[in-house]
């Protein structure tokens, strides 16, 4: 970490980096002078940094006498002190501080992990991180490479598995057989080409062309939706879409947690959607015990004119965003939301090798579920034909 305060780091499979990774950890905070040294190292889920890491850390540290506590995750030896967690209970991580953290596989985590919570928690310390990852897809890992590659006080190392020499060739070539090409490049040679394995969306994104995730002209002429994917102590999720023809403009989109209905509410009237039909999912009806109001009235009394979505299964509300896709140009406010649908995908069953036919909830299932009742309100509410071509241009 000399000289770099931030570090991307893209290594083929097993050649392993969180090995090296809880080493640089150990080794940071043995070296480190300030009172008190924190360190973290963040998987996507807490369960990983305890299947992956855990073991790891103890075997490490035991030689420097440290106590480590597993109901936290937690080495701690000579004043210092090193705990693994996951981006999936973000939380834990508030109000922290840290000299220096380690985020593994963070093109599955949540982007915002970085912004609004460890970037914070580096500052007063001038901390450093170190981010880890194997290609997944053109998603914010992809970002997070092409910025340290040029931006001052960070630094990209990339590791190909035929530059490295870690595994033999005669194993690469099998593996290439087994795997075909595409797969092969993004696991093994550190491609961001192929899109991210049991996707439901990414192929279809990248299949459109740049100019349809550029800046555009709000057109208040158009007729403008809303679909809200309600969380109940979880995210909620919201995007703003304009049709014009056969477009879809996909003009904002905004995700949060842990606030009441009457914070999305204060966002609709603050950017001036209030006039837009908002499309929210069925169970919008459902009456709460404590008010014996449903959320949608609730929201109907905010002045909001609300249109309920119909309920059909997540499978046929896939294939409809799947047909709605081609048509959509996406305006750079919606970079959060098309990350997730990027990132949506269908769980995966490590022991058995296999996908689920459903998908993965994860920090991209919010806006992926509000996209797709974007999709289903839209067919219902509006008529529209076949997609547009992907090449189809379109001049504001």
């Amino acid at each position: 970490m000399a000289n770099h305060r931030f570090v991307v780091v893209v290594a083929h499979r097993r050649m392993g980096k969180t090995v090296a990774a809880l080493n640089q950890l150990i080794h940071a905070a043995l070296e480190c002078e300030k009172p008190d040294p924190r360190f973290a190292y963040i998987a996507p889920t807490y369960g990983q940094a305890k299947r992956v890491a855990w073991d790891y850390l103890c075997n490490f540290t035991r030689p420097l006498e440290a106590t480590h506590n597993i109901s936290e995750l937690r080495a701690d030896f000579y004043g210092r002190r090193i705990q693994l967690y996951g981006s999936d209970n973000s939380d834990s991580l508030r109000g922290q501080y840290f000299d220096g953290v380690i985020l593994d596989e963070i093109g599955d985590q949540n982007p915002k992990i970085w912004n609004e919570i460890v970037r914070p928690a580096l500052a007063d310390r001038m901390g450093w991180a170190l981010f880890l990852g194997t290609p997944k897809g053109a998603n914010h890992f992809k970002e997070f490479r092409d910025r340290a590659e040029s931006e001052p006080g960070w630094k990209l190392l990339e590791f190909k598995a035929s530059e490295t020499g870690i595994l033999p060739a005669e194993e690469l070539e099998a593996a290439k057989k087994e795997m075909g090409d595409d797969k092969f490049a993004q696991e093994f040679e550190c491609s961001f080409d192929s899109p991210v394995e049991g996707a439901y969306y990414a192929a279809h994104l990248n299949a459109l062309a740049s100019e349809r995730f550029q800046e555009f002209a709000r057109d208040d002429l158009c007729k403008t939706y809303t679909a809200w994917d309600l969380g109940v102590g979880d995210s909620t999720a919201i995007w703003v879409c304009q049709v014009a023809g056969q477009e879809r403009r996909i003009l904002d989109f905004v995700e949060n947690h842990g606030v009441g209905l009457d914070w999305y509410v204060n966002w609709i009237k603050q950017n001036d959607y209030t006039k837009a039909e908002h499309i929210l999912p069925h169970d919008v009806e459902v009456r709460e015990l404590g008010t014996g109001k449903s959320r949608k009235e609730v929201l109907q009394d905010f002045g909001l004119h609300i249109t309920v979505c119909p309920k059909i299964s997540v499978d046929d509300g896939i294939q409809a965003v799947r047909r709605l896709l081609p048509n959509c140009y996406f305006h750079p406010r919606t970079k959060q939301g098309s990350d997730a649908l990027r990132n949506y995908r269908r769980e995966y069953d490590e022991k058995r090798n296999v996908y689920y036919d459903k998908p993965l909830h994860d920090w991209s299932s919010h806006a992926a579920d509000a996209f797709r009742y974007l999709a289903v309100g839209l067919n219902t509410s509006s008529t529209w034909g076949k997609p547009l071509p992907i090449n189809t241009k379109w001049i504001v």
